[in-house]
């Protein structure tokens, strides 16, 4: 789909546009419009320029011959100096000129040659001579003159009316004909039609400024040829455009392989109007400004009419791109026409409302698209679980595709919105952020399922760990779409869960192992506890390979729920009430038992496995115990439990009394004292994450 995008990226550089490109279509000759169609000309149109232009009159009509020659005294002698504007164009004497077949007699010395006749001029204009142009205007000229001076009879009036307008049907066809191929013409040739047509131009501005005044002639101005010109423009726009696309790459739709076609040719065509059009050109023709609005309003209408079918999801994307992106962006401001488009002002292929409507629609069904892709995505993967399908192995780490796939499937959709506009690609950011957090709740639950019914096949502990792997790929995703902490707690919770729960299911053997060794502490009244607690970090330090395939950062938080865990459970022990010592001594050499043992335990998780735990915030919890524990005055634990509670707010009275319990020596109002300090407030806490909340106490 995307593909369509970058098509103007395979142009060239510089495009060496065919004469066809611009109003000149082989196999069919251009259609100009009929002589019905200028209003000064309706009553002319039915005969064709041979048929009004009479033949010679015959020898045996000697009266019509006296007349023709009173008329021909009575032209101005002036008429043969009106071919001066043209003789820039003529070749010099002696030269035959590209109008004439070659062997044409050599023209008399312009001073001396009579004005032309009427056949003259037909004969002229049939062979292509545009010089005939100014001649036929004095010859309108002199007829508007005689019609005004009242002094012929009407039938003689029209009569060479009709012999003018038959010479300009012939002059108009040449004209426009010339000005209908542009690039096929040279461009002294192509000046002298705009010559021509710019004084028709001025011709009619000066025959509408005129007083109206009573003849017997129907004006036939104005003869509008500029606007004739540019509904041949309009036209040859149409036809450039609707031509049938060439065949092109498979796997676009016809939809594509035409929005394609009619981009490259506005695009290649205008640009042949700007570099070899527009220096030959008059200013006023703004001959690029009746170009671009003609294939404008063309594309427009193509794009308007397809708009109003229902569209298919991959048309509605392709409409919105063309006319959102493509068209403003890679054609309008292209390198080579956006100085002149951007004066033209074009605007939208669409209207505002119809494009808001359209983005609706895009924005839904691209939701929609993600929902199914996801989903489909993660029963794909569910089956592979439950066919016992070992993951793959990437870099010495369990790998599954779901996560890259899901990632795909959103950035994507966020990838085809941006291209049609920025501003899009934030509106379904938030639309597919949404579409993801259900997602992972749905992975979630299937993950949890997994767990509880599969665990009796082969690769299950390595899938576990696969999936685990998957949080880091998505959490890291999420964090490239929003900062961490604008990410919301309802997308990574989900995957926190997740990855909690994967790692009970792999530390359940471990903490199994090790809870009768725990025991002994308290069976043996913690009578060689270095002993024991060596032998519970010998099991760990044995089970730790079984992790080595989660990425790092999972094997440091792995570290850390087993710090959590030795923790814990040494503190359950510590607090069994079995435990009393009532003499200053026992509490001392039991204070000193538990800080060598919590700095035991913190070297080995810390330094002795590799990614080992960071949880630093487990530091304080055996050593401060040790120390309430070797204290003897009563405010001195006070103070030390007062610290100790805003290191460890979970820490409760229940706990409190448990430790307490321990020194023996104490006086139950001692201990009511001590536990009475709990109930002030300590002031911020330097931890929130639980420890003495999973320590139950009776």
């Amino acid at each position: 789909m995307l593909k369509m995008m970058t098509f103007f990226q395979d142009l060239p550089g510089q495009q060496t546009v065919p004469a066809v490109l611009v109003l000149h279509f082989p196999g069919s000759s251009p259609k100009l419009p009929s002589t019905s169609e200028v209003e000064s000309e309706a009553s002319m149109s039915e005969a064709s320029s041979e048929d009004l232009v009479p033949p010679l009159a015959p020898k045996a009509a000697p009266e019509r011959d006296k007349e023709e020659a009173k008329k021909k005294k009575k032209r101005p002698k002036g008429l043969a100096n009106m071919f001066s504007v043209f003789t820039k164009g003529r070749k010099k004497k002696g030269q035959p000129s590209s109008a004439e077949p070659e062997g044409a007699p050599e023209s008399q010395p312009e001073s001396s040659r009579p004005p032309p006749t009427v056949e003259e001029l037909k004969a002229d204009l049939e062979r292509g001579r545009l010089e005939a142009a100014r001649p036929l205007l004095a010859l309108e000229r002199e007829l508007q003159a005689a019609a005004a001076a009242g002094g012929e009879s009407a039938e003689e009036l029209v009569r060479r009316q009709s012999k003018v307008e038959a010479l300009y049907v012939l002059l108009r066809d040449q004209v426009l004909g010339l000005l209908r191929r542009p690039l096929d013409v040279a461009p002294e040739r192509l000046r002298q039609a705009l010559a021509v047509l710019a004084e028709q131009e001025r011709e009619d501005r000066r025959a509408a400024a005129a007083e109206p005044g009573a003849s017997a002639l129907v004006s036939a101005r104005p003869r509008r040829w500029l606007e004739l010109w540019r509904r041949g423009v309009a036209q040859a726009a149409e036809e450039r455009l609707c031509a049938r696309p060439a065949a092109g790459a498979e796997g676009r739709s016809e939809a594509e392989r035409i929005f394609l076609h009619m981009g490259r040719t506005m695009k290649e065509d205008l640009e042949a109007v700007v570099e070899r059009l527009k220096p030959l050109f008059p200013a006023e023709v703004d001959v690029v400004a009746a170009y671009a609005e003609s294939y404008h309003e063309h594309f427009a209408a193509h794009l308007a009419a397809m708009a109003q079918f229902e569209l298919c999801e991959r048309d509605t994307y392709m409409l919105l791109v063309w006319v959102q992106n493509l068209y403003p962006n890679d054609i309008i401001n292209s390198p080579k026409l956006r100085g002149e488009l951007q004066r033209v002002q074009l605007g939208s292929l669409l209207p505002p409302r119809q494009i808001r409507l359209l983005e609706a629609t895009f924005l839904s069904n691209e939701v929609v698209s993600v929902r199914e892709l996801m989903a489909r995505a993660l029963e794909l993967e569910s089956q592979r679980w439950a066919r016992d399908v070992a993951p793959q192995r990437l870099d010495g780490h369990c790998h599954s595709e779901l996560a890259i796939d899901i990632i795909q499937i959103i950035s994507q959709g966020q990838t085809k919105a941006e291209s049609i506009t920025l501003d899009l690609g934030v509106q379904i950011k938030h639309l597919l952020l949404l579409e993801l957090a259900t997602f992972l709740r749905s992975y979630q639950r299937a993950f949890d399922e997994f767990l509880e019914k599969c665990r009796q096949l082969r690769n299950y502990r390595a899938n576990v760990i696969a999936n685990i792997n998957n949080c880091l790929s998505l959490r890291t995703s999420m964090e490239n779409w929003q900062t961490p902490q604008d990410i919301p707690g309802h997308l990574l919770s989900p995957l926190s869960e997740l990855k909690s729960h994967g790692f009970d299911t792999l530390l359940q053997r471990l903490f199994g192992d090790l809870k009768p060794l725990f025991k002994r502490f308290t069976q043996t009244r913690w009578a060689a506890p270095a002993q024991t607690l060596e032998e519970i970090l010998s099991t760990v330090a044995e089970r730790l390979p079984e992790f080595s395939e989660l990425h790092d950062c999972f094997r440091e938080e792995l570290a850390e729920v087993v710090h959590l865990h030795l923790v814990k459970e040494y503190i359950i022990r510590l607090s069994k009430r079995s435990l009393v010592l009532r003499t200053a001594e026992q509490q001392q050499q039991l204070a000193e038992d538990v800080l060598a043992n919590a700095d035991v335990i913190q070297r080995f998780c810390t330094q002795n496995v590799r990614n080992g735990s960071s949880a630093t915030w487990l530091h304080h919890a055996l050593p401060k115990l040790a120390e309430v524990i070797r204290l003897q005055d009563p405010s001195a634990i006070k103070i030390e439990v007062a610290t100790y509670a805003t290191w460890y707010p979970d820490f409760s009275k229940g706990h409190l009394s448990a430790i307490l319990a321990i020194k023996g020596n104490l006086s139950s109002s001692e201990v009511r004292s001590i536990r009475s300090i709990l109930d002030v407030s300590m002031g911020p806490h330097q931890s929130t994450k639980p420890l003495f909340s999973l320590i139950k106490v009776g």
